[in-house]
């Protein structure tokens, strides 16, 4: 079961940085079809696509990807301790 719990760990590491890297792309101003800006989309716009309906709207300031990494990181966290008892 350890090597189970490492790779909850793992995934949520790798879906952390990828919401890291996600508010990065806002700043660097790289164009939104790009290649790698779609595929940061494509795979972190379904989670936050749910946190940004529920969080009230900050003006230019988007929290979603924050309190993303920070439920990720919790339920991430809750899942080894249930796996490793």
């Amino acid at each position: 079961m350890r090597v189970f719990a490492e790779l909850v760990n793992l995934v949520v590491q790798i879906y952390a940085f990828l919401f890291v890297a996600r508010a990065l792309l806002s700043f660097t101003g790289i164009d939104p079809y790009h290649p790698v800006a779609q595929f940061l989309y494509r795979l972190t716009e379904p989670v936050l696509a749910p946190i940004r309906r529920v969080l009230p709207q900050t003006g230019m300031i988007d929290f979603s990807p924050m309190v993303a990494m920070l439920l990720i990181i919790v339920l991430g966290q809750i899942l080894v301790a249930l796996i490793t008892g």
